[in-house]
Formats: C-alpha cells, sequence, structure tokens
C-alpha cells in the first residue's frame, strides 16, 4: 500500500471490549506500522496504584500518584509471536494490567489530569519519527487530533460483555458474567462524564458497528476507507 504520506497517525477510539485494539493491532500488522496501546499504558499505572496502596476501597489518594509519575516508566516489547508486552518500570505485567480489579479502577486513574498530560507527552514521543496506530478513548480528539484518519469502534454491551468475559476465561480467570457487564456500563459512564478528555466521537472519525462483524471483517471495512483517504 502506498501512502501519499512517509508519516501516518492512525486514531482508533471507542468503548471497553468493543475491539479496537484488536482493529489497531490487525492494521499495525497488515501496514507495518508501530502499534501502541494506550489503555495499556493508563492499566500500568493504575496497577502501579494499587500496589503503592493509593486506593482504599474505589477512592484513590491522587496526591500521593501525581507525585510519584516520574518514577513511572512504561514501555512497550514484542514477543517471539508478535505479542505485545506491556512494561512497567522493566517488568512484564501484561497479565496483571488484564485483570478485573485493575479495569475496576483504571477509569478512575485516566481521569486524573496530570496523568492524562503524562501520558499523552509518552504516546506523542513514541508517534514522533514513525508511522503508528494508536487507540484509546481520545486519541482522535486530544492526543492526534491532526490523526491521517480517525476510527471510532462500537458494539452493544452484550457483545462487548461476552467478549470481555471470554478474554477472562482464556487468561484463566472466573469472571462472573453479570460482574463484567457492570464493569463496563459503569466505565462507559466514567469515560463519557469525565471532565478532562472525555469519550466522544471526534467529529470526523469514521464510526464501526462491529457488533455483527467478525475480525477480518473489521479489518477489511478499515483497509477500505484507509485506501480511500491516505492512498
Amino acid at each position: 500500500m502506498k501512502f501519499k504520506k512517509n508519516i501516518i497517525k492512525i486514531a482508533v477510539d471507542g468503548f471497553s471490549s468493543c475491539g479496537k485494539s484488536t482493529l489497531a493491532k490487525d492494521l499495525a500488522a497488515e501496514l507495518g506500522f508501530i502499534y501502541i496501546d494506550s489503555g495499556a499504558m493508563y492499566r500500568a499505572i493504575t496497577l502501579y496504584s494499587i500496589r503503592k496502596g493509593f486506593f482504599e476501597d474505589q477512592n484513590l489518594n491522587s496526591v500521593e500518584l501525581i507525585r510519584s509519575l516520574n518514577q513511572v516508566n512504561i514501555d512497550f516489547l514484542t514477543d517471539e509471536n508478535s505479542n505485545l508486552i506491556t512494561l512497567l518500570n522493566g517488568e512484564n505485567v501484561e497479565s496483571d494490567i488484564r485483570s478485573l480489579s485493575v479495569s475496576s479502577k483504571v477509569s478512575i486513574i485516566s481521569s486524573v489530569p496530570e496523568v492524562r498530560k503524562k501520558m499523552v507527552e509518552l504516546q506523542r514521543q513514541m508517534s514522533s519519527k514513525k508511522s503508528v496506530v494508536m487507540d484509546g478513548r481520545d486519541i482522535g480528539t486530544v492526543v492526534f487530533p491532526d490523526a491521517d484518519i480517525k476510527f471510532f469502534v462500537t458494539a452493544d454491551i452484550e457483545t462487548r460483555a461476552k467478549r470481555r468475559f471470554l478474554e477472562l476465561v482464556e487468561k484463566g480467570q472466573n469472571p462472573n458474567f453479570e460482574e463484567v457487564k457492570k464493569n463496563l456500563t459503569e466505565r462507559d459512564f466514567l469515560d463519557q462524564n469525565r471532565k478532562d478528555s472525555p469519550l466522544v466521537k471526534a467529529p470526523d472519525a469514521i464510526l464501526i458497528d462491529n457488533t455483527n462483524l467478525n475480525r477480518k471483517e473489521q479489518l477489511e471495512l478499515a483497509l477500505y476507507y484507509i485506501t480511500k483517504t491516505l492512498c
């Protein structure tokens, strides 16, 4: 695929467990771009905060977290099977950050303005010299408002809950479906109603509802729009 520009930025936003990370990974692999999982970055800081005792139930000591931000280093590497691994201060935390305990608190962490500012700085640094695909909740609106193409991915809540439930089961966990669904509903509300960088569809984003699409169909649809727009 030949592009009009040398460096391309693709933004993929959407709700929790809607398949945006799958789409972003598939696009990066297909196009030979770098994939950046912004959600994993917020999950890593959430895990760090839990380990440091910054949470008392669902109440976050944001003052202590903000003081500690300079002690947090987040990076990514790819294993021999091309799977993305999230590193928190050099430790592989890819499995830990996908737990329900982290999921239930990540929206609280991501609502802290100082955390979002720090993450946006890191994300922009990662994408300054290479073509990237980045997924998250504010990529097309805040991180890359000038992205070359933006997608907003969604699916109905039942479909998303089933996907998340199966993902947790595959990781060896024993989730309760209704708890998973409740967690997603709560995260949707928090993400859409936070004051700093709420989850919204950018006016120029292309909507992809993948409720009835499989992985291949979703990728082919996105590639169609990319070819039409950027080539």
